[in-house]
């Protein structure tokens, strides 16, 4: 500062010590560098725009406050400015990361050195660079180097992740019948799959079932979520990177190398981004890769299977998905049909979540109650199969001793949609009544599937009166027929299972 003010004299420019302290404050503010001076009490002498914008502060609102009132999660040790005014000694290109007001994650690399008037130390200055993007590049590098070991560990070990074959699926509807029937058709071909399906349906099940239905089952099956990383690291990661590519780049093999031979699953792909989804059409219709920074051609040989999570026609109309990359793709078209539009299969597969979890919760839950069914069927399941999942998971959680899921163990969220009188507010409106509700209603056979009877034409009283019987033969057969603990495990009393032994006509 100093420096320029002489500069500014031995020129020729005649000002006051204001005129020429205002100059010096503008030059400052145009450095893109932040610049932040404090007396030996703490208290601010200047605070430029620059550092203002790494901090998210106002420098008006710190100039002439006290450091620690500025930064008060700060002390004398943790400041890097009052360390340097207490000891003198100065501190050069220190990387801090920290989170300012307003909650955002910031790092910088700062050096500070004391200001001295002679031998005596009159403050400090601080200067300090953000380099929050170049962290993330080389977060992005650090992220490309362990995909690359990961994706090696998958290789080795005969890549494990495909687990779900057509058998793991649930459901008896003709809905889900239909979409399994056409998944099975597809796995028999090598060409490219769209599948469409909501939130929580179930699309990665149904690929990785389609893979395992397929010749290529003992080639890798890798899965990649479009949505789950920025454009920039996903091309790396899709189709590789070369040394020198760019900052910190290394030789790696992309997931379309990695899936070579099998199968490469590509779910949101109406998040990708429009400059990748022309790249991706170019490997489809070519069979050919480029990685990132390189200029040769990789031949690959895997299979696409993309899944969207919102209708991809629509996706073409507003621009989010490419229309030739629709076309290209959707050469065998699966749609998924949500909960809502397969209430048959909704008792199916609480009756298979209630079993799976007893074991993984150590309960004993026997059933849902008859009004917590009443409400599954009328729900509307925005998040579908996952969430009647978690819904019944959080519902376990809430139970103590209790062997039926009641209205109260619910999730809140479904809760909410009660009104005051505790009736369930109707958000199907294809269902009216009970009689209608009935209709929904499968009885799940734990031991095999076709067994389950059909009672679409039954009313609700006698779907309930023959779980309950089930309910109840079950219990006996776990007490050995004994009535007092049947009674105390079913919370009932011993006179009502004894009428409603007398009632079903069973011999004990």
């Amino acid at each position: 500062m100093l420096e320029i003010g002489l500069c500014l004299i031995r020129e020729g420019f005649t000002m006051t010590a204001e005129r020429l302290e205002k100059i010096f404050r503008e030059i400052l503010d145009i450095l893109d560098i932040g610049i932040h001076i404090i007396k030996t009490n703490g208290d601010t002498v200047l605070y430029n725009s620059s550092m203002g914008k790494l901090e998210r502060l106002v420098p008006a609102n710190v100039i002439g406050k006290n450091l620690l009132e500025i930064f008060p999660s700060l002390n004398n040790e943790t400041s890097t400015l009052l360390y340097v005014v207490n000891t003198g000694r100065p501190i050069v290109d220190r990387v801090q990361t920290y989170i300012n007001f307003k909650g955002q994650k910031i790092t910088t690399v700062n050096s500070t050195y004391p200001l001295k008037d002679g031998q005596k130390i009159i403050g400090a200055i601080e200067i300090a660079k953000d380099i929050t993007k170049l962290k993330e590049l080389s977060e992005k590098v650090a992220f490309l180097q362990s995909s690359s070991k990961e994706n090696t560990k998958r290789k080795k070990e005969g890549h494990p992740f495909a687990k779900f074959t057509f058998d793991d699926i649930v459901g008896e509807s003709k809905e889900i019948k239909k979409t399994i029937s056409m998944a099975k058709k597809a796995a028999q071909t090598s060409s490219s799959i769209l599948i469409y399906g909501e939130t929580g349906t179930g699309k990665e099940m149904f690929a990785q079932s389609i893979h395992n239905a397929s010749s290529r089952r003992n080639q890798p099956f890798i899965a990649q979520n479009c949505a789950a990383v920025p454009e920039s690291l996903l091309e790396g990661i899709l189709f590789g990177t070369v040394k020198g590519g760019f900052t910190g780049a290394i030789d790696r093999p992309g997931l379309f190398e990695e899936a070579d031979g099998g199968t490469l699953f590509l779910d949101e792909i109406n998040s990708m981004g429009a400059n990748l989804q022309a790249k991706l059409l170019r490997v489809l219709q070519e069979g050919v890769i480029r990685r990132v920074g390189d200029t040769n051609i990789i031949p690959i040989n895997a299979r696409i299977i993309a899944a969207a999570n919102e209708n991809p026609i629509e996706c073409t109309k507003n621009g989010t998905l490419r229309k030739d990359l629709f076309y290209r793709l959707a050469v065998v078209y699966i749609k998924i049909p949500p909960l809502r539009e397969r209430k048959g299969d909704i008792y199916i597969l609480t009756k298979y979540f209630i079993k799976n979890l007893n074991k993984t919760l150590g309960k004993n839950v026997i059933d849902v109650s008859r009004d917590v069914l009443k409400v599954f069927m009328e729900y509307e399941w925005l998040g579908n199969i996952r969430e009647l999942e978690n819904a019944i998971e959080g519902s376990m959680n809430m139970i103590v001793n209790e062997s039926y899921i009641e209205i109260e163990h619910l999730p809140f969220y479904i809760l909410e949609q009660y009104n005051q009188d505790g009736n369930y507010i109707y958000k199907d409106k294809n269902i009216e009544n009970e009689d209608k509700l009935a209709k929904y209603i499968i009885p799940y056979n734990n031991q095999d599937a076709e067994d389950a009877y059909d009672i679409a034409d039954s009313a609700l009283d006698q779907v309930i009166d023959r779980i309950e019987k089930e309910i109840i033969v079950k219990t006996l057969d776990l007490y050995n027929g004994n009535i007092t603990k049947t009674a105390e495990k079913l919370k009932i009393k011993r006179q009502t299972l004894q009428y409603k032994i007398k009632k079903y006509g069973l011999i004990l």
